[in-house]
């Protein structure tokens, strides 16, 4: 049975329960498959809660739920993240696993309030700040967001081009065809067509995995160097806030609050997108905790100070380890995998975010017509945008370090927004209490003041 086929039956299987409604179209909520298997006591079903067809229904249902965290977090670890890990690795070796490790609940408890602003309230995060604050800061957080997705963009496309150069390839082809490719992808009529290979392209970085084994990394250093944090020195603060600072990226949080009412997802799935947040939480810094030893093992212990500030860069650092053609390869596949993944989710969090502002028609699971021409619109004049800069400009390392220093003068606007929603916009019930919601609050102005500590130092850089 196909997950489509899944959806069309489930009804018969449970008591259908009403459709969310919401400004992002007439789209279709999935099979509660996953509500099903886990609401049937198994006494009364024991060969469904034991036997194959129990599992396979689970099985469906996870998939008819799951998605928006486990991309989302996969283009977290975009082609900047994977960078700034490389060069953790290199200068500061396995001192940067731990704090990576750190960085798991941080990012779970931030998406995580998007997956219930957008299941409860059925409105995109532009949507409720325009409800609830007013047009003005509506157009306050648009401008925010769509600074951060052309930001975004810029960063991505960049790494596109540094991967062609890697095979001889002009970015004058690249970067125009990658556009060409993530333009088309939005046009398939599909939020979840586009989800699946979204998830498919952004895989492409566990290969980073076999290129850690390559590596051979002393197991016993890492783990006598996790307790190893140098917090005095400010050559590694500044790392660390590269990296905290870079956790949590303003088009994320508009991205999964609108991937899950264009998925459909209802209440009685929320425990389960949790779960698929969590997952994904913890698979992008399992990627980013690899890149950090693959160049604490090279790099780091016979090439320190080595630059690493491009993906040409990288691959050369890398070469007498793991080969020219290992290097070329690996590196290649795991860059290309995060920035097309990467790129994907912010253009369309921003087309989200600009369309819900301004009352658009725009979910994915329609094709373009006359009602959602101007969401679309927004989704390939970003990427056309994004390209064009690129391929005129000069100094691209330049453009990175500027785009993650408008971010992290971003982020103060965006949780800020992103806390008052959870505590204003959901039930009572919904919202977080007592000392879970100081936990979360300060969470999130660690991420704030780490993100405003690098500005001066990269401004100044």
């Amino acid at each position: 049975m196909t997950q489509d086929e899944a959806v069309a039956t489930a009804p018969a299987l449970a008591p259908s329960a009403p459709a969310s409604t919401s400004a992002q179209g007439s789209a279709p909520s999935p099979a509660s498959a996953a509500a099903l298997a886990t609401q049937v006591p198994a006494a009364g079903r024991p060969g469904l809660a034991h036997g194959s067809r129990g599992r396979r229904l689970l099985a469906i249902g996870l998939l008819a739920v799951w998605g928006p965290g486990l991309l989302v977090m996969l283009a977290d670890t975009d082609a900047g993240s994977l960078i700034t890990a490389a060069q953790s690795g290199a200068q500061w070796g396995y001192r940067m696993v731990l704090p990576q490790l750190v960085l798991v609940p941080i990012l779970f408890v931030v998406q995580e309030m998007t997956v219930r602003l957008g299941i409860v309230t059925g409105k995109g995060h532009g949507a409720l700040i325009r409800e609830r604050f007013g047009r003005g800061w509506a157009l306050v957080s648009a401008g925010t967001l769509f600074a951060s997705g052309v930001g975004a963009l810029l960063t991505e496309f960049a790494a596109v081009a540094g991967v062609g150069e890697l095979f001889g390839i002009p970015k004058t082809l690249t970067v125009p065809v990658a556009a060409a490719f993530l333009i088309g992808i939005a046009m398939t009529g599909s939020y979840r067509r586009t989800e699946r290979i979204g998830i498919a392209i952004g895989l492409a970085e566990l290969v980073f995995i076999p290129a850690m084994i390559m590596a051979h990394p002393d197991f016993h250093a890492i783990a006598a160097n996790l307790g190893n944090i140098p917090l005095g020195n400010s050559s590694y603060l500044f790392l660390l806030a590269a990296n905290v600072g870079a956790v949590i990226m303003p088009w994320m949080i508009f991205y999964q609050q609108g991937a899950v009412i264009d998925k459909g997802l209802r209440p009685a799935q929320m425990r389960s997108e949790r779960r698929d947040t969590a997952v994904g939480a913890v698979l992008t810094q399992v990627i980013m905790i690899v890149t950090v030893v693959i160049f604490a093992a090279t790099v780091g212990l016979h090439r320190s100070g080595a630059a690493l500030d491009t993906v040409g860069q990288m691959s050369a650092a890398l070469q007498p380890f793991l080969g020219s053609v290992g290097a070329r390869a690996l590196l290649g596949a795991a860059m290309l995998g995060a920035a097309l993944v990467a790129a994907l989710v912010a253009s369309l969090a921003g087309s989200w975010g600009l369309s819900e502002v301004f009352g658009w028609k725009h979910s994915l699971n329609r094709r373009p017509d006359r009602k959602s021409a101007a969401f679309y619109l927004t989704y390939g004049l970003a990427h056309v945008a994004g390209a064009v800069i690129v391929l005129l400009s000069l100094d691209l390392v330049s453009l990175v370090v500027d785009v993650e220093v408008m971010n992290a003068l971003l982020l103060p606007i965006v949780l800020g927004f992103l806390l008052a929603l959870e505590a204003r916009a959901l039930p009572r019930e919904h919202r977080m209490h007592g000392p879970y919601r100081w936990f979360v609050t300060g969470l999130c102005l660690v991420v704030i003041a780490f993100g405003l500590y690098m500005v001066p130092a990269m401004l100044l850089g």
